[in-house]
């Protein structure tokens, strides 16, 4: 079955970085767009960056330049590089691939605060 475990997040100063990682099994790796979303209290989740199979990559506005995802198929692994945080980058991430229907892991708390 699909699973996601995501891991890397915690506190961290605005200005700060992360490196979120997202583990991934139960489904053709190499073949799949990854992507990472972001749930803030009292908001609804939204889109944050996708990886093609092939590596192409989007992001979302408010993350652009500041934020880099990358996939290593050897290990079946996708990340999320997070620089220059601002406190409304604070959210729980979650990793997700759509096989047949959404998938999603249990999510990262990552909180931007000084």
């Amino acid at each position: 079955q699909v699973q996601l475990v995501e891991s890397g997040g915690g506190l961290v100063q605005p200005g700060g970085s992360l490196r979120l990682h997202c583990a991934a099994s139960g489904f053709t790796f190499s073949s799949a767009a990854m992507n990472w979303y972001r749930q803030a209290p009292g908001k609804e989740r939204e889109f944050v960056a996708r990886i093609t199979s092939g590596g192409s990559t989007k992001y979302a506005d408010s993350v652009k330049g500041r934020f880099t995802i990358s996939r290593d198929n050897a290990k079946n692994t996708v990340h999320l590089q997070m620089n220059s945080l601002k406190p409304e980058d604070t959210a729980v991430y979650y990793c997700n691939v759509f096989q047949f229907r959404h998938f999603w892991g249990q999510g990262t708390q990552v909180t931007v605060s000084s």
